[in-house]
């Protein structure tokens, strides 16, 4: 079987990689799973959280998105990252100079957070055609205080940061910006402002959830998850099946700006299905929501409750508004959320291939 680009199938994943891992040390609190960012180890008074993934969707930005991937990862436990380490996978042809724009982004982000590149591994090789970046973050919390999804529970609330689509459009932005300015309506008058592809862009500078995934593990939750691959909606997903659960997400609710909702309509994307690394999903027990939702405007971070955890039994649902009938105004109607596959972003890429 040929196997779609992206993120593994959640079936495939958890059949033909997690099922064929055998051994299972007793210092391991949390493993592979769909859903799970880090992985968790026992070191006595402290859990030991790591996170790896990699950076290959992107050229122009990609030394600064690989600090953020993983160090989003260990934020969504609630744990502050300490290290990273970089494998830096360079195409035949690469300059110096190419290897220094990189590096210069990815020490630039990483001071930016406190986070030390302890590592790595650099080389050029015929194996890619554009650099790729795959980095490992390690965080360190005391004991027990790791966030896990494990704890949802119908009722809870999901909380979102930011707005839905943040990485892709700004990757799209950059990496495709002559297309974004020539691109025109059905009557040739042009789509797309410089100041808008400009502001979309600059949501690449927003792909950080270290703030508030720190701020939400202090006030407690019943897991977290930043918005990666498979964008809203995927995420949702994911976190369902941490914890066995239903859930539904309100269409109306979902933060979204005006120029990602633009280049997605021109593209043909969903945004709730597109990555969206600079926002977390934050599910809270509904006694805590009005606290969190005050640590999140104490830490100037926006923050929507886009929806609720329900029974397994009920589904994972998206309620949307649509026209109806006969009938003035909108209805709505409750949509099931399908597993996540091909993240949107690769339709625009291999649509440019």
């Amino acid at each position: 079987m040929i196997l779609e680009t992206g993120k593994l199938d959640s079936d495939i994943l958890k059949k033909i990689v997690f099922d064929k891992i055998k051994y299972k040390s007793p210092l391991v609190k949390v493993r592979p799973g769909i859903g799970e960012d880090c992985a968790v180890m026992d070191f006595g008074d402290f859990d030991c959280v790591m996170s790896t993934d990699p950076i290959s969707s992107a050229v122009s930005d990609i030394g600064k998105l690989a600090i953020h991937i993983t160090c989003n990862d260990i934020a969504s436990n609630g744990v502050q990252p300490l290290g990273i380490m970089l494998a830096v996978m360079l195409p035949e042809g690469t300059t110096d100079d190419d290897v220094e724009h990189i590096m210069a982004q990815a020490s630039e982000e990483a001071a930016a957070l406190g986070v030390e590149i302890i590592g790595g591994h650099t080389e050029v090789t015929g194996a890619v055609n554009q650099p790729v970046i795959v980095s490992t973050a390690i965080g360190r919390g005391p004991a027990g205080s790791s966030q896990s999804g494990d704890n949802m529970v119908p009722g809870d609330y999901i909380v979102m940061t930011k707005a839905a689509g943040l990485e892709g459009s700004g990757i799209i932005a950059c990496d495709y910006a002559e297309q974004l300015k020539a691109a025109e309506d059905d009557e040739g008058n042009l789509l797309f402002t410089e100041d808008e592809i400009a502001e979309a862009g600059s949501f690449l500078n927003r792909v950080s959830v270290l703030k508030e995934g720190v701020a939400a593990g202090k006030v407690g939750t019943h897991g977290m998850h930043d918005i990666t691959e498979g964008g809203v909606l995927g995420a949702v997903w994911e976190m369902c099946c941490i914890s066995e659960t239903g859930a539904e997400v309100w269409e109306d609710e979902i933060p979204l700006e005006d120029v990602t909702r633009k280049i997605c309509d021109f593209y043909r994307i969903d945004p709730y299905r597109l990555i969206s690394s600079g926002s977390m999903l934050i599910v809270v027990p509904e006694d805590k929501k009005d606290e969190m939702m005050k640590a999140m405007e104490d830490a100037g971070i926006g923050a929507s409750v886009i929806g609720r955890i329900r029974d397994k039994s009920q589904g994972i649902k998206m309620v949307r508004r649509v026209s109806t009938c006969g009938a003035e105004g909108l209805g709505r109607i409750a949509v099931t959320v399908d597993p996540p596959r091909m993240d949107e972003l690769y339709k625009v890429i291999k649509e440019e291939k």
